[in-house]
């Protein structure tokens, strides 16, 4: 479809110009809303009548553009649900309906603390489609916002939980396409359940009579969704990097009077940067929502996985990892400034190497280390077993090296833990010429560990990393994590050490659970807990006849 404005092409599904934002359907009235889909005007059901010979009807507890919900009680199971009854015209054709009931038979089988379980998809005698979905006590996330911004650290934990359930969902194949405020309720609890799972489609299927009116909520839609483009789960991780800044600042990130002007806004403006409407949230949060925001899906966080870590990493107080600094992000004399920096960054290069080449020597490789213990951030003192047995297994992998000098012991390291000395007096007193420092935290069966590395000269931080695995590959990461480092302070590698680093084997959760308790106490000087620790190799052995761990524990003790 041509644009009459601009003369740029678009998709025949586009109802705006992805050039000019120009409608590609006539201009329209101005929107009712621009954070809610459009409403529908239907009867609702009486208090006290019952559905399906199931449900009877308590209360309406909302409507909108996806259908009309009421809280109804379920007579046979005796529990109290949400019914959701779909827009007639949505399901009225065959195909559209069979596809829509594919998907949400899909989103019910969806396991996940974050996600709205849904009991079933029927319809009435009348031909009326419903879901029957889990009712909870508590509020969207549309009304929390509605009484102010949010907390930091309570945004940042709705989102993070928003975006575990997710990531759920695109393992398994699954893109909301309408992910909004009033799309994630907030329990009493505190927890956040996400609902409306496959509507979006739907939805987007159905030609609505009334022009200029964009099916869906256009506010949160991403740059290709607005103009007709094929859609994967990266247009989700750009809604919820709306709801962020809408939960953090109140407000939306691309505003408008009628809905032409949000869609140049989404296409056109950067967000104004949160840290200039709030004293209190970090650059790095601004960092992570340019990133969710890129116009860009190439540009964009690639995964929930990526989006979750770099979250996790600034709710932590760590720097993010994906995302860059703002200095990358808005525009300069119209061009992007992230073009313009590289072009000015490329031409001081250049002029470096003319002016410096000659003169320019390797840079100092760090070849004595000391690695000190990790940080438990788990926030359960049971886990500091697995903190010091990850650390031991990252300094006996460091130890074999052939390309150090250096690696102090343990034991030596081991009294620095909890300290706060300086690292220059640290790394005087074991006359080493760098420093590693990190932490680990466990949530459920995955495990972070993130690692600084200092040079001691100067106490600066040089490099850093956060990296993520399940339990059964922690042995996997921690090789991950010597290659790693052993790139950064320049050390050779032998093809041997290489192929090491590149070969792990999954280990038993439970057996490895056993086996870090077992070496945390096997590490005590009391009889008693040496003991204790060698009951918990047995019990680790006895989970995992095969795994050398316990063995080479036991023969090293």
């Amino acid at each position: 479809m041509q644009c009459p404005k601009c003369l740029a092409d678009n998709p025949e599904t586009a109802r705006y110009c992805g050039g000019c934002a120009a409608p590609l359907s006539g201009p329209g009235p101005p929107a009712d809303s621009l954070t809610k889909t459009l409403e529908i005007a239907a009867p609702g059901l009486a208090r006290g009548s019952v559905v399906a010979k199931k449900y009877r009807i308590v209360e309406e507890i909302g409507r909108g553009g996806m259908g009309i919900v009421y809280k109804a009680e379920d007579v046979k199971l005796t529990r109290i649900v949400a019914l959701k009854f779909l827009p007639p015209q949505w399901t009225a054709d065959p195909d559209a309906r069979e596809r829509f009931i594919q998907e949400a038979r899909a989103a019910s089988a969806l396991d996940h603390p974050n996600i709205c379980n849904i009991h079933e998809i029927e319809e009435t005698d009348d031909g009326r489609m419903y879901i029957a979905m889990a009712y909870y006590e508590g509020e969207s996330l549309r009304d929390k916002i509605k009484r102010g911004p949010l907390k930091k650290e309570e945004a940042l934990d709705l989102i993070v939980q928003a975006v575990r359930g997710m990531a759920k969902a695109h393992q398994t194949g699954i893109v909301h396409r309408d992910l909004k405020p009033a799309n994630i309720l907030v329990t009493q609890e505190g927890v956040a359940k996400i609902v409306d799972f496959g509507l979006a489609k739907l939805a987007g299927q159905v030609r609505l009579t009334r022009e200029g009116t964009t099916v869906g909520t256009l506010a949160y839609m991403s740059p290709e969704q607005a103009t007709g483009k094929a859609l994967d789960e990266r247009t989700d991780i750009w809604s919820l990097g709306v709801v962020l800044y809408e939960m953090l600042s109140g407000s939306l990130p691309f505003k408008g009077d009628y809905e032409q002007s949000v869609i140049h806004a989404i296409l056109s403006h950067d967000p104004e940067p949160l840290t200039r409407v709030r004293k209190d949230v970090p650059r790095e949060i601004d960092n992570v929502l340019a990133k969710a925001l890129e116009k860009r899906p190439a540009g964009r966080y690639q995964s929930m996985a990526e989006f979750l870590a770099d979250l996790e990493a600034v709710a932590e107080g760590l720097r993010p990892l994906k995302a860059k600094t703002r200095l990358l992000q808005g525009r300069i004399f119209g061009l992007r400034r992230s073009h313009v920096y590289a072009g000015i960054g490329g031409l001081a290069v250049l002029v470096a190497l003319f002016i410096i080449g000659p003169f320019r020597t390797h840079a100092q490789a760090y070849d004595s280390i000391a690695w000190l213990p990790l940080e438990n951030l788990s926030g359960d003192p049971e886990q500091d077993s697995l903190a010091e047995s990850i650390h031991d297994e990252l300094l006996t992998n460091l130890a074999g090296l052939s390309g150090l000098k250096k690696v102090i012991a343990r034991s030596t390291v081991m009294s620095y833990k909890g300290s706060n000395v300086p690292p220059q007096q640290i790394a005087r007193a074991l006359d080493v010429n760098c420093l590693i420092t990190g932490a680990m935290r466990l949530a459920g069966d995955r495990v972070r560990v993130t690692v600084q590395v200092i040079d001691p000269g100067t106490g600066a931080q040089v490099w850093a990393r956060s990296y993520e695995r399940g339990v059964r590959d922690i042995t996997t990461l921690e090789n991950e994590i010597v290659a790693e480092i052993a790139r950064e302070v320049g050390l050779p590698l032998t093809s041997g050490e290489r192929s090491r680093l590149a070969s792990a084997r999954p280990v038993n959760p439970e057996a490895y659970a056993a086996y870090t308790k077992g070496r945390f106490y096997l590490n005590k000087p009391t009889p008693g807990e040496y003991e204790k620790g060698l009951a918990y190799m047995q019990e680790a052995i006895d989970k995992d006849p095969t795994s050398p761990l316990p063995y080479a524990a036991l023969a090293l003790g």
